[in-house]
């Protein structure tokens, strides 16, 4: 969808559910940690090694920023009223037959071991997969860190879909209220 379209089949509506995957705060961790030691070298009067602060501080920060750029692009979430994306895969909600209840037994179900929605092959640690049927016969997990989230507004969308109701900001007559 480009910036300048107007059609309506377009519009994904209003934001149900988003998750970034990452956050910038922890780009700060290794600044904080290089200054607190460099607070016990002055303090401790022994010379300071100004090069090795450096070196590591690059480091550190360099390797924050990567993995915070990767979790922003892999295991991000963003649920919308008529679609659904998942790290850097994108479904729409009217292709989603079915979506799974909870596992709340012992036995593993046959969706707990389907593959995830996105390019990674499993659901991401401390994320809870939520099985769903495509219309093409798949068995997959989206997934979340808030699951149960994720799996009421996903539901809700999906029966507005079903119902063949518009998205609440949709300028169609039938959009919910």
């Amino acid at each position: 969808m480009s910036g300048g379209d107007t059609d309506d089949t377009d519009d994904p509506g209003q934001t149900l559910l988003y998750e970034p995957g990452g956050k910038w705060w922890v780009v700060a961790i290794g600044p904080v940690l290089i200054a607190a030691i460099l607070i016990l070298e002055i303090t401790g009067g022994g010379a300071i090694h100004w090069e090795v602060f450096t070196f590591f501080g690059v480091i550190l920060v360099g390797f924050s920023v990567l993995q915070v750029v990767a979790a922003r692009k892999h295991v991000s979430v963003h649920l919308t009223e008529t679609t659904l994306r998942e790290g850097t895969q994108t479904i729409k909600i009217s292709e989603i037959v079915k979506i799974f209840p909870a596992n709340t037994g012992p036995e593993a179900r046959d969706w707990e071991s389907a593959p995830a929605l996105g390019e990674l092959h499993a659901v991401p640690r401390r994320r809870k997969g939520i099985g769903l049927r495509l219309q093409n016969g798949k068995l997959v997990q989206a997934w979340a860190r808030d699951g149960e989230r994720l799996r009421t507004e996903l539901t809700e969308a999906h029966l507005a879909i079903t119902m063949g109701l518009a998205p609440k900001g949709s300028s169609d007559t039938k959009g919910r209220s």
